[in-house]
């Protein structure tokens, strides 16, 4: 009886999940042009950037195969739209609202996110790397703030 109720519920998950598939929202896989880029201190510090930054905060995503699959690609493209909503190095020649923070995010260990370590372990910094990325962004960062007039809160 208990076997007959287990794969009952294993059946019906499965169909759920291939009902899910049909839902388009996290289907938006697009990776707009690159309008404009920070003018980067070195190769080696858009390098870092784009290894740990890239995959969100940019219109270079490498969208990987669980984005695809709801409702995994639901969580990765609320996660891109968000943080190219705050930061996104392929728009430098518009507002970023969140620029001024970056160099502090980094610093801080919130940024990359934990979760997206987990499962990009290439986006993990060491010391120097990250010292080095932040050092840029602190670089980059007044030349955002200096065009728009944003003002630290």
């Amino acid at each position: 009886m208990a076997k007959r109720i287990v794969w009952r519920v294993f059946l019906g998950g499965i169909v759920l999940l291939l009902l899910i598939q049909a839902i388009p929202y996290g289907r938006d896989h697009d990776n707009p042009p690159v309008t404009g880029e920070p003018a980067w201190p070195s190769p080696r510090a858009r390098g870092l950037a784009q290894r740990a930054c890239f995959d969100c905060h940019s219109h270079e995503v490498v969208w990987p195969w669980y984005s695809h699959i709801a409702p995994m690609s639901w969580l990765v493209q609320r996660d891109v739209e968000e943080a190219r909503e705050h930061l996104n190095f392929s728009t430098w020649d518009r507002p970023q609202k969140d620029a001024h923070e970056a160099a502090e995010e980094v610093e801080e260990g919130a940024m990359p996110l934990p979760k997206y370590l987990w499962l990009h372990p290439e986006a993990r910094l060491s010391a120097e790397e990250k010292a080095e990325l932040v050092a840029a962004l602190k670089a980059i960062a007044p030349e955002r703030r200096g065009r728009e007039g944003d003002r630290d809160h």
